[in-house]
């Protein structure tokens, strides 16, 4: 009799044990051991519960670590104590460095029309947008903190007006010969000529939009050649 009873306990222990999630396993133990007491007239020891579930506990957290710790980099902008810290690009070599950022400004159909025909109230919106942009990457390093000041080479600008959605595509490209790349220059050049645009055009409406600011293009330096989607 004593035998029957734990061979009926002995095919659910194992449907149980089949779980693969830690709340469900948790679960699973807890309910055998209530079992395991109907058959027995007391729990089984803490230790041998326990000891199973803490080893799967564990072999999940040893899983998940070494996920974190295959995916994990190293910011270069923070020291080992997390302050923030500009780099140390003196052990680089120099060598020729671009990039090429875009953006676009969503104009409506209004403005857009008011912009193609030049008749906005402060002027050529194309042009002083353009010379803004050029204006921006030159002062990158006062505007974010943590940027290496940068003897440019090169700066370009252009706006293209799309009439498929009325908007603005603007891109920018910056170049340098030097130790940093010139990312932020030419992503700042874009970003402050779509600003512009807004400030020129603000009053004809208020539902100007500034999107998809990104970098398209980068060469040179370390890291060598990247674009965006490769």
């Amino acid at each position: 009799m004593f035998l029957r009873r734990i061979v009926a306990v002995c095919p659910r222990a194992k449907r149980l044990f089949s779980s693969t999630g830690s709340h469900d396993f948790t679960s699973a133990i807890q309910e055998l051991n209530k079992e395991m007491e109907s058959v027995f007239g007391e729990s089984p020891p803490d230790g041998l519960a326990s000891s199973v579930n803490n080893r799967h506990v564990n072999q999940e957290t040893q899983l998940s670590s070494q996920k974190i710790s295959d995916s994990s980099f190293e910011l270069t902008h923070t020291g080992h104590s997390g302050e923030a810290q500009m780099v140390d690009v003196s052990p680089k070599e120099n060598s020729k460095r671009i990039a090429i950022a875009n953006c676009k400004v969503l104009l409506g159909k209004k403005v857009f029309d008011l912009v193609l025909a030049n008749q906005m109230a402060k002027g050529d919106v194309l042009t002083v947008a353009k010379i803004a942009g050029i204006t921006a990457a030159k002062q990158t390093s006062s505007l974010i903190p943590l940027c290496h000041n940068i003897s440019l080479t090169h700066v370009q600008v252009d706006l293209r007006l799309n009439h498929e959605d009325f908007s603005v595509t603007i891109e920018g490209e910056a170049a340098t010969t030097g130790k940093t790349g010139v990312e932020m220059e030419a992503m700042t050049a874009v970003s402050v000529a779509g600003l512009t645009v807004y400030d020129m055009c603000k009053a004809a409406s208020k539902d100007i939009v500034i999107t998809d600011i990104r970098l398209k293009h980068k060469s040179g330096g370390k890291s060598g050649d990247w674009s965006w989607g490769q």
